[in-house]
Order: structure tokens, then sequence, then C-alpha cells
């Protein structure tokens, strides 16, 4: 995950932050690949997956540091490999002594800094989130199916404010019904053309 790099979706949406044409950018994705390609005002919504977050006191750290420290505690397991799962998830056998490192502050116990699947999104965010909605002119929803509600909210804030909605997406979406214009088809194909017709 952490040779992943931004494609032309990333890069449209930077470039129309970088000209003043957007306000912000809502994610759901917790790779980091928005900032990474530029983009500045972002809100994580689901969280950063190169961050860890203690249980227990809420300290976070990158994620490399506890790859760092993993590795200190269990000399020879760097040279394990195993295939990964699109989640990121990894089958390893024999993981017999193997020692988990624990939060530096309070020994708490760590996790990814995401929102799994049953957890609550962050309060913060979904303020941040709702603040970018409310002080822009427009929503644009790219690249979701909007099936999760943390997303689809903001949508629907739009559609209740009266703002245009459009969407670009592959594929049916939950806000197809609220949005002023749907494009189908790839965001790495539409934004770049989408950018240099209102950067021209």
């Amino acid at each position: 995950m952490s040779q992943a790099r931004p494609n032309p979706a990333h890069l449209a949406l930077s470039e129309l932050e970088r000209t003043g044409l957007f306000a912000g950018l809502i994610t759901q994705n917790v790779d980091g690949l928005h900032t990474d390609a530029g983009s500045r005002a972002v809100v994580e919504l689901h969280g950063a997956i190169r961050q860890v977050r203690c249980m227990g006191c809420g300290a976070r750290s990158l994620r490399s540091v506890l790859q760092e420290r993993l590795l200190q505690l269990n000399p020879g397991w760097g040279h394990r490999r195993a295939e990964q799962a699109p989640d990121g998830d990894a089958e390893v056998e024999g993981t017999e002594g193997f020692r988990v490192a624990d939060c530096v502050v309070c020994r708490g116990p760590l996790k990814p800094d995401v929102v799994f699947f049953g957890e609550n999104v962050d309060k913060a965010n979904v303020e941040r989130a709702y603040a970018m909605v409310d002080a822009s002119e427009a929503l644009l929803v790219v690249g979701t199916s909007l099936q999760v509600f943390s997303g689809y909210r903001f949508v629907k804030r739009a559609a209740q404010r009266g703002q245009p909605i459009a969407v670009i997406n592959l594929g049916e979406t939950r806000g197809d019904a609220l949005a002023t214009v749907k494009v189908e088809g790839r965001a790495g194909e539409i934004l770049p053309v989408l950018v240099r017709a209102l950067t021209g």
C-alpha cells in the first residue's frame, strides 16, 4: 500500500483546488493519495491508514513508526511474505511468538486510524465536512456509489440547501435521484477533461 501513487483523478481534483475552483475535498478513502496529489483542504471522513491510534488514550502515531517497532520486537519476521487481500489483510502462517507493539503513551492496544465497519465516523470530521458543503456553491460527487450513509449525508445536505449536485461515477449511485447532472464514466478519464474545460 505504501507504494500506491495518485492517479489522474486525484491529480485533477488537486488541480481544481489549486485554481480556486474547489473549496475542499471530502473523501471516504483512507489511503492519503489525495494529499499526495497536492490537495490540502481534505477531510478524511473514514480516517487515515498511514496512522495508528491507541484504543486506550487516543494517541496517534505513524504506521511506519509502528512497523519499525514491530520489526525490532520481532527480528527475523521482516523477510516473511504473504499475499495481501485488497483490504490490506493477509493470512500469515506460524504466528507463535510474535510480539505485538502497544501504545508508547499508555501501553494500550493500537489499531489502524480508520473507521471499521460498525464504528462511528469521527464527529469532528463530520462537522468539518458539513461546513465545507455549506460554504460551497455546488457539490461534485466522484467515484462512489454512496451506499454508505457517511458519504450520502452530504448529498442530502446539499440537496436540502438547493445546491446543484453533479455525480461522476461508473454505475448507479444512491444519490442519482438528487443529482442535477450525472456523468457515467471513470473518474480518471472524465476529471482531467473537466479540469481542461474549466481552466482552459
